[in-house]
C-alpha cells in the first residue's frame, strides 16, 4: 500500500478526477494509441484555457469512480465506470469548446510508418510506376508476389497493389517494403471514442450530427404522423395540409361531374397547384385589366345619372296639363 508522498499524489489525482467529472459540462474519452509525448505536449498547450487533458492508470480511475459512486450512488458515474478500459484518457471541455477541441485533435495528427505487427487503421495501396529502387531490391517485391519489371535500371511496379488491408496486422515484409519506398501511410493522434455528458455516455458518432440532420429526422417524423393520422382517420395538425388538399381535389372533381363545361376552370386550378407563381401572374393580369374597366365604368356611371335626370324632366313636362281642360 502506498504511503507518504505517493499516497498523497494518488489521493490528489483521484480528487481532481472526480471534481472534473462533476463540474465540467462535457468530457471526451479519447484513445491515445501511438501518441508520443511531444504530440501530447502540443495538444495540451493548444487546449490550455479551453479544456483540461487528464491521463492516468485505469486502476486509479476505477478506484476514484467506485469511491464516489459509494458516496453518491450516481448512475452516471456507473455508466462512465463501465467504459474505463484500454489505452485512453479524458479531455474535459469548458462550456461551448467541444468543437474547438475536435479541431485541435484533427490538426495534431502526425504521419507514421507502418510498423510490423501493428493493426492497420486503413488500407494501404502502392501505385503502379517507377519505384525508384535498384534491381537488387527485387526480392522484397517477390516475397509479396508483386509483379515488377526492370526499366532503365530501376524497378517498375506493373499495377496498383493492395499491400495492407484495414484492421489487419502489418507483415514484416510489407513494413520493410514501405520503409524502402519511403511511404508513411498512417496518421496517429488522439481519437475521440465516446462523449460523457449529463450522466450519459454517447458514441463519438453523435458529434457528427448537424442541425440539418436533426431537421431532416424531425420532418420525417412529421410525415409519418401525418400519414398515420390520415390512414386511421384521426385529424392531426401535421395532416391538416393534406386534408385541405384532399378536400379541394374532391370539390374540383365534384364540379367537373356536375358541369362538363367547367374543364377550363379546373385546368386553371391544376395549373395553379402545379405552379404557385401562376396565381401571382393571374392576379397581376386581373389587376391590369380591371384598371381600364374601372375607368370606363366611372365614365359610364357619370353619364347614367345625367340620362336619368333628363328622363325625369321629360316626364314632368309631359304631365304638365289641366285635367279639366
Amino acid at each position: 500500500m502506498p504511503t507518504g508522498a505517493k499516497l498523497e499524489r494518488k489521493n490528489a489525482y483521484m480528487q481532481k478526477l472526480v471534481d472534473l467529472v462533476e463540474t465540467k459540462p462535457q468530457a471526451l474519452l479519447v484513445e491515445i494509441d501511438h501518441v508520443g509525448s511531444k504530440q501530447m505536449q502540443q495538444i495540451r498547450g493548444s487546449l490550455r484555457g479551453k479544456a483540461t487533458v487528464l491521463m492516468g492508470k485505469n486502476t486509479m480511475i476505477r478506484t476514484a469512480l467506485r469511491k464516489r459512486i459509494e458516496e453518491t450512488e450516481d448512475e452516471g458515474l456507473t455508466a462512465l465506470l463501465a467504459e474505463v478500459q484500454g489505452n485512453f484518457g479524458f479531455i474535459f471541455c469548458e462550456e461551448g469548446q467541444m468543437e474547438f477541441v475536435r479541431s485541435v485533435l484533427d490538426e495534431n495528427k502526425v504521419p507514421a510508418a507502418a510498423k510490423a505487427g501493428v493493426n492497420a487503421p486503413k488500407d494501404v495501396f502502392i501505385p503502379a510506376g517507377n519505384s525508384g529502387l535498384e534491381p537488387s531490391s527485387t526480392s522484397f517485391f517477390q516475397a509479396l508476389n508483386i509483379q515488377t519489371k526492370i526499366v532503365k535500371g530501376q524497378i517498375e511496379i506493373v499495377g496498383d497493389v493492395h499491400l495492407v488491408k484495414a484492421n489487419e496486422r502489418v507483415s514484416l515484409s510489407a513494413s520493410a517494403l514501405l520503409t524502402k519506398l519511403g511511404i508513411r501511410p498512417f496518421e496517429y493522434g488522439m481519437k475521440i471514442r465516446q462523449v460523457y455528458q449529463d450522466g450519459c455516455v454517447f458514441d463519438a458518432a453523435v458529434l457528427d450530427i448537424t442541425d440539418d440532420v436533426l431537421v431532416g429526422k424531425f420532418m420525417k417524423g412529421v410525415c409519418n404522423v401525418a400519414a398515420f393520422g390520415r390512414e386511421i382517420g384521426i385529424p392531426t395538425e401535421a395532416g391538416l395540409p393534406h386534408m385541405m388538399a384532399a378536400a379541394f381535389k374532391n370539390i374540383v372533381s365534384t364540379i367537373l361531374d356536375i358541369d362538363f363545361n367547367a374543364g377550363e376552370k379546373a385546368q386553371e386550378i391544376k395549373d395553379i397547384l402545379s405552379d404557385p407563381e401562376a396565381m401571382a401572374k393571374m392576379q397581376a393580369a386581373a389587376a391590369s385589366a380591371s384598371g381600364p374597366a374601372a375607368a370606363g365604368g366611372a365614365a359610364a356611371g357619370g353619364a347614367a345619372p345625367a340620362a336619368a335626370a333628363a328622363a325625369e324632366e321629360e316626364e314632368e313636362e309631359d304631365m304638365d296639363f289641366d285635367l279639366f281642360d
